[in-house]
């Protein structure tokens, strides 16, 4: 049914959601078999090729036979061109086995069951022998005993023995094999097509007509999909997912979701976003849609039926800014809206750009229109983006403090799952055990499913015998370590979350120091938003975090890091297949993790930690968090901002700025004394990009800093501000071989604070207690790196010239925070 625009809810109007991410091929759930080569022959023909091979006893074979005929007869007098037809309107077809109660015969002295069970043998022969192509309904809905099994021997068993193999590899259980063969033998008999012929439309059709039947079969039709690769011509469709996935839409299809009515702004839009989309990356580009499409001019025809322009009156314009104000909820309440003023700095940049381009293109000259939005309108943008930036500051100086208790927390919890799972696995089921203190009980679920981390195998559950708790260990193990290598990750780089998820082992590469051969890790990022090429040094306890990886991925996957292909929610596009960092096995599949996943993980061991704010409440981390952290603990240690943008991938130093929330008074002092001092000798070039020789010499820095504990992590000559109290520096590097020296130094500075304490010198136990905490941080990340006590190779790539590190520049992709 067409429905009007006007006549649609005003939430369909405003508020277009997922259903346009993902086909769902409705059109292929009613495709029906016309009839296949069989569909005109007689009946004497037909009994000719039925496989009667199929039941070798000879009095089955016999009335298989006969109950074909029978069953022929009867639909010989419904009218229909083939036998196909005839089938369908008999009403066989609709999931009932009810119409074989019609052949009843007196004179037949047998059983009622034997008689029925030998016309099931002989409609077995008429659909394995495709005379009739059952629909996928009646397949569902009868207890076809020996079907599958008789079309599997009938049909080119080579080719099932073949999908059956590489089903059989790819799935996580032998229960997800059995029922993928089952969906390839429903659509072979649906559609009378052999494997090989299968194409991408039967097994979308076979999907399509389970979603209007509200049956998820998803799952099933993606692993018959990857088991067809390279037995029937798929068109070079990879994967299941990339063909439901609907990717980047045209900008009309975009537009278009708003149902606007009016088509000659309908077409100015269109026309004007195709101007800006080369420009912007997808998902930019979809909000800018929205924002046009939907807040904009969506809400003014809602309100002002018949407008057919973008020369909006006065009351008009200042209707809409008024509606824009508020957001008006489902249940008619109201509430400010945050970002009013950069929707109306959208809208007005419209109106600005049209009139720029009608300077240089006479076409757009009609449209050059007063613009609605006047300068008056947002004077408070900037404002309200310094509000903005205060906020973001005050949420890192509430998070920053806590960072080191949640790398404990993550650490432990890993450390925990990991031998409680173990521990676990080492009993019996119904066997009780005692791990760190508590009595546990390995026990089973009642009714056994299979959990998407798990194999071929019931889930491994530890209760608590005390408190009757079950924990499902395989899957908080699973959490927990990811968790971890998560919070790791993001500390140790200030990578986004895209960054992490497009991680591969390809970009743990090495470079090698020409002066003196040394091989040093670092980490290469290429994001896909910018396209433009850095790379991060690897300390060493990052080097761990991504060894232990690497172990895990390879350990899972018969010692190799699986390739995955990886799906860009943002760009809408599905990547060819890497081997990811960071992936895991979901059923049978391998699959990169989508940033709700990751957020999950997140809060998990925040929870664990029982972290809050000022105001009692839990505290809650994003990953955007740990890239501001990083931007301002770098700061905070002294490495000019520069640098710091370099390694952060911005463009600009500004928005380095913004990141960096650094809340010491001293701190603040000594570092504008220090950019003081550099402007003053070079004041034209303070705010650049580093020079080949500055990058030189902070990729080189370890040759030159060589401290008594280990490694300096600031660039090469470059002033401390630390001097003597290099244990309270985030930028050193302990050498795993100093681990006693430092224990000493811990010990004497407890020694030294006890001291100043007895003699109320009450500033320098302080400044002591200070470097304590930072000499015990430093001792439990050093130990963190050790703990695995095995060293996994990394893989790395050489790298051999120093230009190799250069970060090329790129002006045709905006830079995102």
């Amino acid at each position: 049914m067409n429905v009007t625009p006007t006549e649609l809810p005003i939430a369909q109007r405003a508020n277009p959601r997922l259903q346009y991410r993902f086909k769902r091929h409705e059109d292929l759930a009613d495709s029906a078999p016309i009839g296949g080569a069989k569909d005109l022959l007689d009946l004497e023909e037909i009994l000719d090729t039925v496989p009667v091979f199929l039941y070798p006893n000879g009095s089955r074979e016999h009335g298989a036979k006969r109950a074909c005929r029978l069953i022929l007869e009867w639909l010989l007098p419904f009218p229909g061109a083939g036998w196909q037809e005839r089938w369908v309107r008999s009403g066989a077809d609709v999931g009932s086995s009810d119409w074989l109660d019609t052949f009843h015969d007196n004179a037949d002295p047998r059983t009622v069951v034997t008689r029925s069970q030998e016309l099931r043998r002989g409609l077995i022969l008429l659909l394995v022998a495709r005379v009739v192509f059952p629909s996928y309904e009646s397949m569902s809905a009868m207890q076809w005993t020996g079907l599958y099994s008789k079309l599997r021997i009938a049909h080119h068993p080579e080719m099932f023995t073949a999908l059956e193999a590489r089903v059989s590899v790819l799935a996580a259980n032998s229960k997800q094999c059995s029922t993928a063969m089952l969906v390839a033998c429903k659509i072979v008999l649906h559609t009378g097509r052999d494997l090989h012929e299968l194409t991408p439309e039967d097994l979308l059709g076979y999907r399509a007509w389970n979603m209007v039947s509200d049956r998820p079969t998803s799952a099933s039709v993606q692993l018959v999909w990857a088991g067809l690769d390279g037995i029937a011509d798929l068109r070079g469709i990879k994967s299941f997912a990339a063909a439901i996935r609907r990717g980047p839409r045209p900008t009309g299809e975009l537009v278009d979701r708003y149902n606007l009515v009016s088509t000659t702004v309908r077409n100015v839009l269109v026309r004007y976003l195709d101007e800006r989309r080369p420009s912007l990356d997808y998902g930019g580009f979809a909000s800018l849609t929205g924002v046009l499409a939907g807040n904009f001019w969506a809400d003014i025809e809602l309100h002002n039926p018949g407008l057919d322009t973008i020369d909006l009156p006065p009351d008009v314009a200042a209707g809409w800014k008024q509606r824009l104000s508020v957001i008006t909820d489902k249940d008619g309440t109201t509430r400010p809206r945050a970002g009013r003023l950069a929707v109306m700095m959208t809208v007005r940049g419209f109106y600005r750009d049209i009139a720029e381009w009608a300077a240089e293109d006479p076409t757009w000259v009609q449209w050059s229109v007063p613009n609605p939005i006047r300068k008056s309108d947002v004077e408070g943008y900037g404002k309200e983006r310094a509000k903005t930036t205060a906020v973001v500051h005050q949420r890192i100086r509430e998070r920053l403090p806590h960072l080191p208790s949640l790398v404990d927390a993550a650490h432990n919890r890993r450390d925990r799952s990991a031998a409680l799972l173990a521990a676990t696995a080492s009993v019996a089921v119904g066997e009780t055990f005692e791990h760190v203190g508590v009595q546990y009980l390995r026990s089973i679920a009642p009714s056994f499913t299979k959990s998407s981390y798990q194999h071929d195998h019931p889930p491994v559950l530890a209760e608590v015998i005390d408190t009757g708790e079950i924990i499902e260990i395989e899957i908080e193990e699973h959490d927990a370590f990811w968790a971890w290598a998560v919070i790791e990750t993001f500390r140790h780089t200030g990578i986004r979350v895209e960054e992490l998820l497009e991680l591969t082992h390809l970009a743990v590469v090495s470079y090698t120091l020409p002066s003196t051969g040394e091989i040093v890790p670092m980490l290469q990022i290429v994001p896909s938003k910018t396209g433009e090429e850095r790379l991060l040094l690897v300390s060493p306890e990052l080097a761990s975090v991504l060894a232990t990886i690497i172990a895990r991925l390879r350990a899972a996957n018969g010692g190799a890091v699986p390739l995955t292909a990886r799906y860009d929610g943002h760009e809408r596009i599905t990547d060819p297949p890497l081997p990811h960092l960071f992936q895991h096995r979901m059923g049978w599949l391998w699959t990169v993790p989508t940033r709700n996943l990751i957020q999950k993980w997140l809060n998990q061991t925040l929870t664990a930690t029982g972290i809050v704010d000022n105001a009692g409440k839990p505290l809650r981390y994003t990953a955007h968090d740990f890239r501001r952290m990083f931007a301002t603990e770098s700061v905070g240690s002294g490495l000019p901002i520069h640098i710091v943008a370099k390694l952060l991938g911005h463009k600009h130093i500004s928005t380095t700025q913004i990141y960096t929330a650094v809340f010491d008074e001293e701190l603040v002092r000594s570092f504008r004394t220090f950019l003081d001092a550099r402007r003053a000798q070079r004041p034209e070039d303070e705010y650049r990009a580093p020079t080949d020789e500055e990058w030189k010499d902070f990729q080189q820095h370890f040759e030159h800093r060589k401290l008594e504990l280990g490694t300096c992590g600031r660039p090469y000559n470059t002033p401390c501000k630390h001097e003597h109290a290099c244990i309270r520096c985030p930028s050193q590097q302990v050498d795993p071989t100093a681990r006693t020296r430092l224990t000493a130094i811990i010990a004497n500075l407890r020694d030294r604070i006890l001291e100043a304490r007895n003699n109320g010198w009450t500033g320098e136990a302080e400044g002591l207690q200070t470097s304590l905490t930072a000499a015990a941080a430093k001792l439990a990340g050093l130990d963190r790196t050790t703990s695995s006590g095995r060293s996994t190779l990394l893989g790395m790539p050489i790298r051999q010239r120093l230009n190799a590190i250069k970060t090329p520049t790129s002006t045709t992709t905006p830079q995102r925070p």
